[in-house]
């Protein structure tokens, strides 16, 4: 009776000793499956991540796109959060950081009060240039001007002479003597956007467009939220989406 206990006990042991084995090469191949599918996973592609500068940056990363934003007057004479009695809060940083966060690469600084337009749109000229040469392509530019700031747009506009650049003019086309002073001829890829409820002698820039020499593409956009000035105060979706459209 014992010898066959004896027996007994050691075939269990056996079997037990070849279960252990054979799990633990399972275990094994599947370590190793594992490492190979985890070698072979393609990289997570993550989207570009925006940035702000008042400057082009030292470093110009040529794959990536940039926007340039140029605020109106009453940031000029009234800092950076100014209120105005019919339009409420200019919201120059939230516009700023809408931008930043669908990736794009802003540039933009709160202009000193007094400041030339035609001189200020010399400066982005200059800033532009410093990107083309550094390789990015003009369709990754865009310059957003906004009332007194898209007057600067047309200025730079008319200065560069470049066709595949885009700008956007936010309420700033209208009869007003700095157009009649100095002459806008636009060059590019030419947006325009204004609120159907405008008061300020602001309209289309149709005629802009007439008579300019080197307008690559055109489109005008008149929002219908009845806000007039005050359309350009937040990042409101009525006019930043066709932005980034435009942009992208």
């Amino acid at each position: 009776m014992n010898s066959a206990i004896t027996h007994i006990l050691r075939r269990t042991a056996a079997l037990c000793g070849l279960i252990s084995i054979l799990a633990v090469a399972a275990c094994g191949q599947r370590a190793e499956k594992t490492k190979a599918a985890t070698k072979e996973a393609p990289a997570v592609v993550r989207p570009a991540k925006g940035a702000r500068w008042r400057d082009v940056p030292e470093k110009v990363d040529a794959g990536a796109k940039y926007l340039f934003y140029l605020h109106g007057i009453i940031v000029e004479n009234e800092g950076i959060r100014p209120t105005s009695p019919d339009h409420g809060v200019y919201e120059y940083e939230q516009i700023l950081n809408t931008f930043v966060e669908r990736g794009f690469v802003v540039i933009s600084e709160a202009r000193p009060k007094g400041t030339d337009p035609r001189e200020y749109a010399s400066k982005v000229v200059g800033q532009i240039k410093r990107l083309l040469d550094a390789g990015v392509p003009p369709r990754n530019i865009t310059a957003v001007g906004a009332s007194r700031g898209g007057g600067i747009a047309m200025f730079a506009s008319t200065m560069l002479k470049n066709r595949d650049v885009n700008f956007v003019i936010l309420a700033a086309c209208g009869d007003f003597s700095i157009y009649r002073d100095n002459k806008v001829d636009l060059w590019g890829n030419v947006l325009s956007i204004y609120d159907f409820k405008e008061s300020r002698g602001v309209g289309s820039c149709q005629k802009f467009v007439d008579s300019s020499t080197g307008v690559n593409r055109h489109k005008e956009i008149v929002v219908k939220l009845g806000l007039g000035h005050g359309l350009l105060y937040r990042p409101l979706p009525e006019w930043v989406d066709p932005v980034i459209e435009w942009a992208k």
